[in-house]
């Protein structure tokens, strides 16, 4: 039986694949571990796929470009218990797996590499990576998602097998890398971190990595993977502020030291609310939905909450409110019709019109989400039949 099975991606890596085999296969000799070295390729055209068999590796290709489908393809085919996945460029030490080994057997699901305590070698991280891109998305990972991860996209982790089963991998590029601990995170896996040394590659072209734009795609990862801090505490802060504010002006104006606020102000307090209204409706549809399609695990009160969100329920809260709105609507138009259809005071009646306009959107807006969520219910159901 196989315990262990080394997962190296590759494309077009003749220089450094055959180190990097060697030295995991060393690494298991020495200590007397059942396991294989596979390598998941991208579509290389030199030399890497003849290198690896010749040196006993098993190679899982796949068509689709991507550092992620190379990943996956090779994790396929891996017959090992446990796998650790790394570059084949030779920037980590592949003879040097121990103390993530054991981690593994010890019953942790992922084992992280941490660059940053670890050691990076001179040359081996750019500076932009180094500085800003890993720790920016790291300490966005561990206040997302409660990761307990100091580097975030360390190249070199192990998990076991089966755990991975549970994860429904999706993304085929560099973001391959924060679904992984995302997920992890979301399925409540146990995670540890272990000291990892980073090596200048020994490429003698670019890397592969594209700083900006795969730096893109893992920040867009996260926030669309965390529904709370895209939409809904931007929501509530929006929220509290125009509530605050169309409290505090509907009444007429105040002023603080020579500065006035007024009806322009009481707009914007209105304004607040309407798009964090609309945040929070997002929120809303974005969460119900990640559970629906098992992006995200169900959580304990998720039955009696999708009980309160129906249509039926959505329906009746909506055209409560398009009625308090019309209603308030028809104030004005009464005032309007005692002046003759005339000019009206804009400092007593918009103060009316405001929340009236407020009410009638949200109304709207309230029915709308509730067919949308409904749509997305059926439409679940079908496939699941």
């Amino acid at each position: 039986m196989i315990e262990l099975s080394i997962v190296m991606p590759c494309l077009n890596e003749e220089r450094t694949v055959g180190i990097c085999i060697e030295k995991a296969l060393r690494f298991m000799r020495a200590n007397g571990i059942a396991g294989e070295v596979v390598i998941g390729d991208n579509g290389s055209t030199d030399g890497s796929v003849c290198i690896a068999e010749s040196l006993g590796a098993r190679v899982a290709s796949t068509p689709k470009k991507g550092y992620g489908f190379a990943l996956m393809a090779g994790i396929k085919a891996a017959q090992g218990r446990y796998i650790i996945m790394g570059d084949a460029d030779d920037s980590y030490d592949f003879s040097a797996l121990g103390e993530m080994l054991e981690k593994l057997r010890a019953g942790h699901d992922l084992v992280m590499g941490n660059r940053f305590k670890g050691g990076i070698k001179p040359g081996a991280m750019p500076f932009l990576h180094r500085y800003l891109g890993n720790p920016v998305l790291s300490m966005l990972g561990r206040l997302f998602f409660k990761i307990p991860v100091r580097d975030f996209h360390c190249g070199l982790r192990g998990f076991s097998k089966e755990a991975y089963s549970r994860l429904n991998m999706q993304t085929g590029g560099m973001e391959f890398a924060s679904e992984l601990v995302v997920k992890a995170s979301l399925q409540k896996f146990k995670i540890a971190e272990v000291p990892v040394i980073l090596y200048p590659d020994g490429r003698d072209r670019k890397p592969h990595l594209r700083t900006w734009s795969d730096g893109w795609r893992h920040l867009r990862f996260l926030l669309l993977h965390s529904p709370d801090w895209l939409f809904l505490y931007p929501g509530l802060f929006l929220l509290l502020i125009g509530i605050t504010g169309a409290a505090i002006l509907s009444f007429g104006d105040i002023r603080i030291e020579h500065v006035r606020l007024g009806i322009h102000t009481l707009l914007y307090a209105y304004l607040f609310i309407m798009v964090g209204f609309h945040f929070l409706s997002f929120f809303m549809v974005s969460r119900l939905f990640g559970i629906d399609t098992q992006l995200f695990p169900q959580p304990k009160e998720y039955h009696k909450v999708r009980k309160l969100v129906t249509l039926e329920t959505g329906l009746i809260v909506g055209f409560i409110l398009l009625l308090a709105g019309i209603f308030l609507s028809a104030i004005n138009i009464y005032d309007w019709k005692q002046t003759g259809f005339g000019d009206l005071e804009p400092n007593h009646n918009l103060r009316l019109l405001f929340p009236s306009i407020t009410f009638i959107l949200i109304g709207i807006e309230i029915i709308l989400a509730s067919f949308i969520l409904s749509f997305i219910k059926i439409s679940i159901r079908q496939e699941e039949d």
